[in-house]
């Protein structure tokens, strides 16, 4: 069966959100993975330093502080939010890149960024992920082994808080709760990728 979806709404971009930790990364690998024309991921600004083997320009766009606040006052973020110490942003020109491409931008913002994207033009469409429970999501952050106990219990504090949010009336087109990954994934492909009527 051809695709039925519209150019214009192919294109429409993609706001993924949800807490660190519940399982966006691994999804949107796999999206890309799958569909490697058809999306382009907007690369976020941030003044955290890169975890691991990070780099800069593919994860983020690690910046330093003062950069980040310059590139603010000049209008040039969509969205930014601080998460911890560290400032997020996603920026106007980041998105119009993948578009440019022909491609459907996809934005991995936190629960801040998505409330500015909604006072926006974007016509985005939004998907929230979330671990089946908050004590689920402290085992993969403990898991990970990156972060210091203090961050942990940040995360899991603004965890709670983005659950709920998320689950709020017109936050999200689809909430998709990632405890079992073959399901989740099915459920987000179906939502990026519609006209396959999966």
């Amino acid at each position: 069966m051809p695709p039925t979806t519209s150019t214009s709404e192919a294109l429409r971009p993609i706001v993924v959100s949800g807490p660190s930790g519940a399982g966006k990364s691994t999804l949107l690998s796999r999206l890309f993975e799958h569909y490697p024309q058809r999306f382009g991921f907007s690369i976020s600004h941030t003044t955290r330093a890169p975890r691991g083997q990070e780099k800069d320009g593919v994860e983020y766009h690690f910046t330093t502080r003062a950069a980040f606040l310059k590139l603010v006052d000049e209008g040039g973020f969509i969205e930014h939010a601080q998460f911890g110490s560290n400032l997020y942003g996603t920026s106007i020109a980041a998105v119009k890149e993948v578009r440019d491409k022909g491609r459907c931008c996809i934005l991995d913002i936190e629960m801040e960024g998505v409330k500015q994207v909604k006072k926006t033009d974007l016509n985005a469409r939004f998907v929230f992920v979330q671990p089946p429970s908050v004590e689920v999501l402290e085992e993969r952050l403990r898991g990970r082994g990156t972060d210091k106990e203090e961050a942990v219990v940040e995360r899991l504090a603004k965890a709670r808080e983005e659950m709920e949010f998320g689950r709020g009336e017109g936050v999200a087109d689809l909430v998709v709760v990632n405890g079992e990954l073959e399901r989740a994934w099915g459920e987000f492909r179906g939502f990026c990728v519609p006209d396959e009527g999966i």
